[in-house]
């Protein structure tokens, strides 16, 4: 179940892309490794704080379960 949209995804990679440069760049902090986080779940599609707080960003349908 996929609950991240397409804009959300980009913003995604771009600041993980962002915090991981810190690691190398920058402050050279190992704090910049967060930024894995938002990468994977924008490959991934799903955010499992969104599910939690029941938001959804992608347009995608649900199927009815019959």
């Amino acid at each position: 179940m996929k609950n991240i949209g397409g804009l959300d995804r980009g913003l995604r990679i771009v600041i993980g892309s962002i915090l991981i440069l810190l690691v190398f760049v920058g402050p050279k902090t190992p704090w910049g490794w967060i930024g894995v986080v938002p990468i994977i779940t924008a490959f991934v599609g799903f955010c499992p704080l969104y599910s939690l707080l029941g938001i959804k960003t992608c347009k995608c349908e649900e199927k009815d379960k019959v």
